[in-house]
């Protein structure tokens, strides 16, 4: 709510600095930008360098553990009827607005009470990407808080076993954290995965498979960061189950990309990264 050096999550390598060429006011003069200066970590290049590749990792640690854990418990009925959206892979009606008011439920923090539908199951894979791509899954109590809540209650304790080992101190203090897994003193630790877009391909009354194209911003902000925040494309699988009056999760699998060509926006600086993390919230997502 993603997560690894796998798919979804590395940075690319820097690329060459280009020349860009325009005609200034009709003269069929040209004009070329050459490539800027070091700097500030946010502002120096319009790509992230290779370095911050393990800073990344944990989406894609929480959801390959959740596939490899619950591989055995991903029940429902793989031979149900699909959905219409099924059919029209990349449809833009499968994320379309319909007016819903979001479920007014929460559990842990996270949005809960979505119907049993094709919706409800959209919304539901949604904001559970947004939960287990978050903060709290690098503090042991929030992390039990947060996989118990939206995971199958079969596969919760196994998950936590296997995500206690995968955030040990060791890890931790590998991509810049206290043991605990709070930030140093002076830095703010960013770890969010943002849904672009849902689609379902499969759907019944007890079972329904969704992917989430995610963005995700992981890294330490503040003066003195070794390891700036970076963004990541992705997308998250989520089998979900239909159980105790709610969509819970049984699997999930992770790809990379659709990964879209990087604009000409300036990088802003450590400061004003810091202060739009501890500014602005999230979302509840509903349709």
């Amino acid at each position: 709510m993603s997560f690894d050096d796998e798919p979804g999550h590395g940075g690319g390598d820097p690329g060459a600095a280009d020349d860009r060429f325009s005609t200034l006011g009709g003269t069929r003069q040209t004009r070329t930008r050459l490539p800027e200066a070091p700097g500030d970590a946010y502002g120096a290049t319009r790509r992230p360098p290779r370095t911050s590749r393990s800073l990344v990792m944990v989406v894609g640690v929480v959801v390959l553990l959740v596939a490899a854990i619950a591989f055995a418990n991903r029940g429902g009925d793989d031979t149900g009827t699909s959905p219409d959206n099924a059919a029209k892979p990349g449809g833009a009606g499968s994320t379309a607005a319909t007016g819903t008011k979001p479920v007014p439920g929460k559990q842990a923090g996270i949005a809960s009470g979505f119907p049993q539908s094709e919706q409800g199951a959209q919304s539901a894979a949604a904001n559970y990407a947004v939960a287990l791509g978050s903060e709290g899954m690098f503090s042991t109590s929030t992390r039990s808080d947060i996989v118990r809540a939206t995971h199958d209650p079969s596969v919760v304790e196994s998950l936590l076993s296997s995500l206690g080992q995968a955030y040990s101190p060791g890890f931790l203090k590998n991509i810049g954290l206290n043991d605990d897994g709070s930030a140093p003193a002076g830095l703010t630790f960013v770890s969010r995965t943002v849904p672009v877009g849902t689609k379902a391909t499969q759907q019944d009354s007890a079972s329904a498979t969704v992917d989430v194209w995610c963005t995700g911003l992981v890294g330490l902000a503040g003066a003195g960061s070794t390891k700036p925040v970076t963004q990541t494309w992705f997308t998250i699988t989520e089998k979900l189950k239909w159980i105790d009056g709610g969509w819970k999760i049984a699997s999930s699998s992770q790809t990379e990309g659709p990964t879209p060509v990087s604009g000409d926006n300036r990088a802003s600086t450590a400061d004003e990264i810091a202060k739009a993390v501890q500014g602005y919230g999230g979302f509840t997502y509903a349709r």
